[in-house]
């Protein structure tokens, strides 16, 4: 495994430097606590996952909802991606389930553009949704675009495969959302974008990252595969604000 370098220690608490940093103009902050818009994702950072003072700042917030939210109105469920063992009570807080997940990041990716892909659009949000909801890669919503660049493939037309970015602490961009419709699977699309996002990050001075559940070992594989590295363990857990 990796070792931890001072560089790769904003990846511990990926969320809150994403909106802290890089995705500040997207944050919604209240204190040590802080958040994207409904609409773009439904993640909570917190400055110190052992501060108090953090829980009490992520309670205030999460009982106002939030900007580009379907739905109004206190008690709000705020995820929290924490590494290693989450914890596991905090006063007003349900934990209500937990994901054992993995963190990868590029160690000699062959990062390339691929002359096929094609950068997606606010206009092109509906087919994308359609897709990630057929395929499921992870949460999409109307605005993820957002947060940084999506390449497409389209066959005939249609939206037959897509790679971004999401979550972007300082000097690291994570590459999420691969998916390909399963008409179009073993074409070597996924892995073709994955490849052009790779290289749009890197030329911007950044290093790619992901991450995945430590069940999907299919995805693991596939990523090692293509140079990625095992950082770290970590766990996404979802809280509810009870009190």
């Amino acid at each position: 495994m990796t070792t931890v370098t001072p560089g790769q220690a904003v990846l511990d608490n990926a969320i809150w430097q994403s909106l802290a940093g890089p995705h500040a103009h997207l944050a919604e902050t209240h204190g040590l606590a802080a958040r994207y818009p409904d609409d773009v994702a439904q993640f909570y950072g917190l400055a110190d996952r052992d501060d108090p003072q953090a829980w009490a700042d992520l309670a205030d917030l999460a009982a106002s909802p939030p900007s580009g939210s379907r739905a109004g109105g206190s008690g709000l469920g705020a995820e929290v991606a924490v590494s290693g063992s989450p914890p596991r009570t905090h006063p007003g807080w349900t934990l209500v389930d937990e994901i054992p997940g993995v963190q990868l990041i590029d160690e000699g990716l062959q990062a390339e553009p691929f002359a096929e892909a094609v950068r997606l659009t606010a206009a092109d949000v509906p087919e994308i949704l359609d897709l990630v909801d057929r395929t499921r890669p992870g949460p999409f919503r109307p605005r993820t675009i957002a947060l940084g660049t999506y390449l497409g493939v389209r066959r005939d037309g249609a939206l037959v495969a897509v790679a971004g970015e999401r979550l972007h602490p300082p000097g690291w961009t994570e590459i999420s959302a691969v998916c390909t419709d399963p008409a179009f699977r073993g074409q070597g699309l996924a892995t073709a974008l994955v490849r052009a996002v790779a290289h749009g990050i890197r030329e911007r001075g950044e290093t790619p990252f992901l991450h995945t559940s430590a069940a999907n070992t299919p995805a693991i594989r596939l990523y090692e595969s293509l140079g990625f590295e095992l950082r770290r363990q970590t766990t996404f857990a979802r809280y509810r604000l009870t009190g």
